[in-house]
């Protein structure tokens, strides 16, 4: 029987972090994944340079960065655990980075800077504190008892561990090829905690392979658009970059609006944002010969241009015999392209899960659960951010304040 204050059930970036701020409070902490490796999601995020946190967060109003059943759930850990106090922290390890777009920051080395930063911090521990790691080993069972004090038996891979806490960091369904599983949602079922369905989030969308046909040739292609998804009052709309894919749509704007994007829905696309599409093209046909695609080349690019005048014959003259009511169809189309995926690309290419654990059983203060001596930190709790280093952040703030709530509890002063 191996004994311990804390038992952190995932090596990600949450229960990397979780576990090296409770070690230097003083708690022994044994932490497991049945994966060999640690923080697997840092290593390949950002293009293996980790966006590890997004300095525009605004901790007083999380609604407009998280979304879930509770959006201001979020907000305690959040601003408790700032991002600011997140870059300290990297400076003190001397890793260097840079703001790319938009607040995100990456690495300007290696994602594996980040993790080896988490790992001596795991090594710090304080005041008798410490983090050992079995990995791999996967956890078999869960048991909490009542005598002589409250406590968690936990089997696993490496034996029986007998806990006074445990901490659920194990993530989502995002990216499976990493290891990524249910077993976060298992125990919080076993436990009897409410569940928000889990759907992928920020993640590209498909569309039926016929109605794609056209599209699929422009496959590589990028451009700077608007996209917008739902009306009035549950409207979204991002000013981002899309990426056509041999199956939909990708890049910054799709992976943003898929987060918020429901089934059936259709989006709405402007492939020329801040352009008077209507008005240029009129300006045009009194100034040039040129057939309407290559004028269109002025605003878009010449694929997009080719591909989209071959869907209808009156696209395909030059501007001086185009008639006025068929360019203003082409300014219509091209600045409110109205299209409605079939689904999205599926955890495999999903790069976080929406939903999990629901807010409504957890202390926004403590990520403490309704079963006490239980927290849920992280991709497992239905708090989801956008793209950006957003998740990241909530990692980081979420697990900073559970570490906090268990020194608290099994350490009192």
């Amino acid at each position: 029987m191996h004994d311990t204050d804390v038992l952190m059930v995932g090596a990600g970036a949450a229960g990397l972090f979780c576990a090296g701020v409770a070690a230097q409070l003083g708690l022994k902490v044994l932490l497991i994944d049945h994966s060999a490796k640690v923080a697997e999601k840092i290593r390949i995020s950002g293009g293996g340079r980790s966006n590890f946190t997004n300095r525009d967060i605004d901790v007083r109003a999380p609604h407009r960065h998280f979304l879930g059943e509770n959006p201001q759930f979020c907000r305690s850990a959040l601003s408790r655990y700032t991002p600011a106090d997140f870059i300290a922290l990297v400076q003190r390890h001397g890793i260097a980075f840079h703001e790319k777009h938009k607040g995100q920051l990456f690495c300007d080395h290696s994602a594996e800077d980040l993790i080896q930063m988490l790992l001596r911090e795991c090594a710090a521990g304080a005041n008798g504190g410490s983090v050992t790691r079995w990995q791999p080993c996967g956890l078999k069972a869960l048991r909490h008892h009542d005598s002589p004090e409250p406590h968690y038996e936990a089997d696993t891979d490496q034996g029986t561990v007998r806990a006074r806490a445990v901490v659920v960091a194990t993530g989502g369904l995002s990216i499976p090829q990493i290891g990524a599983t249910d077993l976060g949602y298992r125990l919080a079922t076993q436990f009897g905690l409410r569940m928000v369905t889990p759907r992928p989030a920020l993640v590209p969308l498909s569309f039926d392979a016929q109605a794609w046909a056209p599209f699929a040739q422009l496959a590589g292609l990028s451009l700077p658009v608007t996209l917008a998804a739902g009306a009035k009052k549950t409207r979204m709309a991002f000013d981002e970059d899309l990426l056509f894919t041999h199956r939909g749509l990708s890049g910054p704007a799709v992976l943003q609006i898929s987060s918020y994007w429901q089934p059936g829905q259709a989006l709405s696309v402007d492939l020329a944002p801040g352009v008077d599409l209507a008005e240029a093209l009129v300006q045009a046909k009194h100034q040039s010969r040129r057939l309407l695609a290559n004028a269109l080349a002025t605003w878009f690019p010449a694929r997009l241009a080719d591909t989209w005048v071959q869907r209808d014959p009156e696209w395909q003259r030059p501007l001086p015999d185009t008639p006025d009511r068929a360019l203003t169809r082409l300014a219509e189309q091209l600045s409110q392209w109205q299209i409605t995926p079939t689904g999205t690309e599926g955890y495999k290419k999903a790069e976080v899960t929406a939903g999990g654990v629901d807010t409504r059983d957890l202390s926004q203060q403590t990520l403490e659960s309704r079963q006490p001596g239980l927290y849920f930190i992280g991709e497992v709790v239905d708090v989801t951010g956008w793209l950006g280093g957003y998740n990241f952040q909530w990692a980081w703030s979420s697990a900073h304040a559970c570490a906090q709530a268990l020194a608290s509890r099994l350490k009192p002063l």
